[in-house]
């Protein structure tokens, strides 16, 4: 989790990604976040996000991208 954090406070270091739960619903992240987010995630945790899972709940939170996170690296 700490990597992935360190990954999004890089990206916007004004928003506290501990607690905020409306990343995409308040426009926190944007597209380009997003696309970006992907890239990272992919390099950093050697895990490939489909297309099917790129939706705002999954993106909403840094818990909820984790939570994506670990379950496609089973």
């Amino acid at each position: 989790m700490d990597t992935l954090l360190a990954i999004l406070e890089d990206m916007h270091s004004d928003v506290d990604f501990k607690i905020c739960e409306t990343l995409i619903d308040d426009g926190v992240l944007d597209s380009f976040d997003i696309i970006t987010l992907v890239a990272e995630i992919d390099s950093e945790f050697d895990v490939t996000i489909p297309v099917e899972e790129i939706i705002p709940d999954n993106f909403n939170s840094a818990k909820a991208l984790y939570a994506l996170i670990e379950k496609l690296s089973d």
